[in-house]
């Protein structure tokens, strides 16, 4: 894209921006808000770490940038002026090399990438307020300032150095592009700027027998004038930015620790020039010397909003003025702490800024615990992913692993599919899809205009759950969040098991009592909707429209739904199943193969058991006869049934798949044969306790026994 571009391609419609219209919610007045009896209004601006445009958007970028999207998310439904910001990192030698390999300019192989990520971001809902470019001219000119201001300050140095250069390509090299023995550790192949196996950071004309990664010729030394900033210079101000004189901690403990061995180790000016040829912005007064892309990288946070103001008419300097009172929020990786919490603040402090308010730190992401490489091609790409699986489910996924804390999480697939199938759609939805179908049919989708002190004992305290979700999710406890709404939809779910609101529907004399339950099984989901909001966006957009209300907002869940008309209901969400995780793994298997163990091999937690057992473990199934004492048809199930079944000790609920078969009239008082020691199944329509067994090919071939066959329900079959 040109430098020029400005706001012409960034100002068309954004690939699924409507997607995103529920959290754009800053056009609310201080008044609006103290009417609604919200926290005091706060202004935010909020930043994920920029991907780089050299490769595709994969799931170990997303659990940032949906760490980021669920806080954003949070601060909007709360009516704060809260603005989200990002950009493609679109300079420095990988993207020339590539684009020279494509045959492509630069600027070309840029503009592809970034609608390539757009389309990737829209589509797993991460709302953007401006996805901009540190290509442009915004981004050039405040990079030109912040260096002028920084020279200006003393703390740029002019110093003549030796390079690693390639002899056969005829270019200095960068650090990536430089692998040799670490100088520390002496572990091999490790890039030219830090160690990956020992953490050390070094000069890459520090490396033992290094080797050009183009062309495999052994670097010889150059020397050339680079420009410094000096880093050296600014501990005394770092040190009391990271103990939060200004009044905020901006990191946690353990991003701090790692920066006081780096302040044992003395911090080293920083280089923030490269020699042509360089795709970037050449350094003002200084021609064929570019701007390193880390020095104009996280300039592009600044580029972005600036952009955004440009287009909104918001005030830049009311969030970058250093005697601002808005609020800097950065979500990083652990692998960039360095660039972040020593080079970013300095830089801004330096040149006249206000410093972050908070870094927030994550750590990696792994898949079936093995380590996600960018680099070695061992990663599931978002693209991928969205071709056979729903993006609200690992956003929930990762919501339900990530917390506060810089540490790895793992993506366990079979942890995946059973989290997503029993929580969302055995917990949450299941409670709407159990009880919408009677409102609607029995009173046409009117929602009881009173409750009962016995329903009010169950929403209550789901209201008064609100203050403490809201404090896990500001502080970035997401794992907290999600275990404790699960626990308040097993209330619920255990609430409409007890009360069992489809026998009160045949019972006469129970239609009052009926309306009040299933009103109050709404209300919770409404609740439950509101609390998950920040992670489900496009559930929500959903839900909101089956209860046809306005967009949801935190503080709507200290009002209940009373006297009020919802839509028909309409499926939520899906089951994840198996051949869809076969699938996705196929789709990557390159990727995910471990290379020592020889060819790739389907997940064992999706692969379909084949194996033969011993007679030993056939006994411990436990097949009794058992009686159909009730049925009911389930609203939304094709296949599905609803059995009660009486074993003799007993009664149990079985989900059975038989409605092809027979009609609930034919089951009632049949004999089946029951898997009575099954452990119980959390499944879309309920709990199912066993499995009925009956013999044939299937379909409308399905066989049970009569009820005068001789056999007496709980008899033992061996």
């Amino acid at each position: 894209m040109p430098q020029n571009s400005g706001a012409s391609w960034f100002d068309k419609e954004s690939r699924g921006r409507e997607r995103n219209t529920d959290i754009r919610d800053n056009d609310l007045t201080d008044s609006q808000n103290e009417k609604n009896g919200q926290r005091a209004r706060r202004r935010i601006l909020v930043t994920s770490a920029l991907p780089y445009a050299n490769g595709s958007i994969h799931l170990g970028h997303l659990v940032e940038y949906v760490q980021t999207d669920i806080w954003v998310r949070l601060q909007k439904m709360n009516g704060h002026e809260c603005y989200y910001v990002c950009a493609d990192d679109t300079h420095g030698t990988p993207i020339m090399l590539r684009a020279e390999q494509e045959g492509l300019s630069p600027e070309s192989l840029i503009e592809k990438v970034h609608i390539e990520h757009q389309d990737d971001f829209a589509d797993f809902e991460i709302g953007f307020d401006n996805y901009y470019s540190t290509n442009s001219e915004e981004n050039k000119a405040l990079s030109a300032l912040i260096y002028r201001r920084l020279d200006e300050a003393g703390l740029i140095a002019r110093r003549t150095i030796e390079q690693a250069f390639d002899p056969e390509r005829q270019m200095f090299l960068p650090d990536r592009y430089i692998r040799g023995q670490c100088p520390r550790c002496h572990a091999a192949d490790q890039y030219g700027d830090a160690c990956e196996a020992c953490g050390a950071t070094y000069q890459p004309t520090d490396l033992l027998d290094a080797r050009s990664t183009l062309s495999g010729a052994t670097p010889v030394r150059r020397q050339s004038e680079h420009h410094f900033f000096l880093l050296s210079q600014c501990e005394e101000f770092l040190r009391a930015w990271l103990r939060g004189e200004a009044g905020v901690q901006p990191l946690q403990d353990e991003s701090t620790n790692k920066l006081d061995e780096w302040f044992e180790n003395g911090l080293r000016d920083w280089d923030i020039s490269r020699d042509a040829p360089y795709f970037g912005f050449e350094i003002p007064g200084a021609p064929g010397k570019f701007f390193y892309v880390w020095l104009d990288a996280p300039i592009g946070y600044m580029a972005s909003f600036k952009n955004l103001c440009q287009r909104q008419g918001i005030n830049f300097d009311d969030f970058w003025n250093a005697d601002s009172s808005a609020e800097l929020y950065h979500f990083i990786g652990k692998d960039i702490l360095y660039f972040h919490a020593l080079f970013w603040p300095a830089t801004l402090k330096y040149a006249g800024f206000r410093t972050p308010t908070q870094i927030n730190v994550h750590g990696f992401l792994t898949v079936n615990g093995k380590k996600m490489s960018k680099s070695r091609g061992t990663f599931i790409t978002a693209r991928s992913y969205l071709e056979v699986l729903d993006p609200e489910y690992l956003r929930y996924y990762f919501a339900a692993k990530l917390n506060d804390r810089i540490e790895d999480i793992d993506l366990n697939l079979e942890d995946f599919v059973n989290r997503v199938n029993s929580d969302i759609i055995g917990k949450y939805v299941n409670i709407a899809s159990r009880c919408a179908g009677f409102l609607n049919k029995r009173f046409h989708g009117q929602l009881a205009g009173q409750l009962p002190e016995t329903d009010l004992a169950i929403l209550v305290p789901a209201q008064a759950a609100a203050e403490n979700l809201h404090q896990l999710y500001e502080q970035r406890r997401y794992s907290e969040a999600m275990r404790r709404i699960m626990e308040l939809a097993d209330v619920g779910n255990a609430y409409i098991n007890e009360l069992e609101p489809w026998k009160m529907a045949k019972e006469p004399g129970q239609e009052a009592r009926l309306h009040e339950v299933l009103s109050t099984a709404i209300n919770l989901f409404r609740l439950l909707t509101i609390y998950l909001k920040p992670v489900l966006p496009r559930i929500a957009r959903d839900v909101e429209t089956f209860l046809v209300v306005d967009t949801l907002r935190w503080q709507d869940s200290q009002q209940l739904l009373l006297a009020h008309t919802i839509q028909s209901y309409k499926h939520l969400a899906k089951r994840i199943e198996g051949k869809q995780i076969a699938a996705l793994l196929e789709s990557n298997r390159e990727s995910l193969a471990d290379s020592a163990a020889g060819p790739a091999q389907q997940d064992p937690a999706i692969e379909a058991i084949a194996e033969t057992i011993s007679i030993a473990e056939f006994a411990r199934i436990d097949l009794r006869v058992a009686r159909i004492v009730a049925v009911e048809t389930i609203d939304g199930a094709d296949k599905l049934l609803r059995l009660s079944v009486d074993i003799g000790s007993g009664q149990r609920q079985v989900l059975a798949g038989i409605k092809s078969k027979y009609t609930a009239d034919e089951l009632l008082g049949r004999l089946t044969v029951l898997v009575a020691n099954l452990a119980p199944r959390k499944m879309r329509f309920g709990v199912s306790e066993g499995m009925v067994l009956a013999a044939g090919p299937g379909g409308k071939d399905l066989w049970l026994l009569a009820p005068d066959q001789g056999a007496l329900p709980g008899m033992r079959i061996r």
